[in-house]
């Protein structure tokens, strides 16, 4: 069994770390049509707030980085994850559980 917290875990699943930042006037484009709920590989391009100016930033993200970026940017516009899921594969005992 693989420890979850362990770097090998970590690269196995294409996680990284990415320190805050705050951006704005993002674009997104997408450069790899397969998708897992989300794009596999997109360009992101915004600008970086620091204290001081913005500075452009660009990116060409695949796997992890590139889901979180597109869950984050789906936030803005009210948009959730389970929004995005098939309701197929929903665990159908919840909504019973629920009622």
């Amino acid at each position: 069994m693989l420890d979850h917290s362990l770097p090998a875990a970590h690269e196995v699943r294409g996680l990284t770390t990415v320190p805050l930042q705050i951006f704005i006037n993002h674009q997104l484009r997408v450069l790899d049509g397969r998708t897992v709920n989300l794009f596999l590989t997109i360009h992101f391009s915004s600008e970086s707030r620091t204290k001081k100016k913005a500075e452009p930033v660009t990116w060409q993200v695949s796997g992890w980085p590139a889901r979180i970026l597109q869950l984050e940017m789906d936030h803005l516009d009210g948009v959730r994850y389970i929004d995005r899921m098939d309701s197929k594969t929903f665990n159908v005992k919840w909504a019973a559980q629920n009622e």
